[in-house]
């Protein structure tokens, strides 16, 4: 297990976890949320490559649509 930061508090995720993994985890669809990671963006196209590594800081921010 290592330890991130995600929006703020700290988590502990198996060694190895990706952005998709951690997404899917959160029951949350990869086309409705922005991930930052240590502030940069994570492109929805590099989210099964982006492995987390112990003390990365994510911001998971969902999107919502209105009309």
């Amino acid at each position: 297990m290592i330890r991130i930061v995600l929006n703020g508090a700290p988590r502990e995720v198996p060694e190895g976890t990706t952005v998709a993994r951690l997404l899917r985890e959160l029951d949350l669809a990869p086309e409705r949320v922005a991930v930052e990671r240590n502030g940069a963006l994570v492109r929805r196209s590099e989210h099964s490559a982006a492995t987390l590594g112990p003390g990365d800081a994510l911001e998971i921010v969902t999107l919502v649509g209105g009309g």
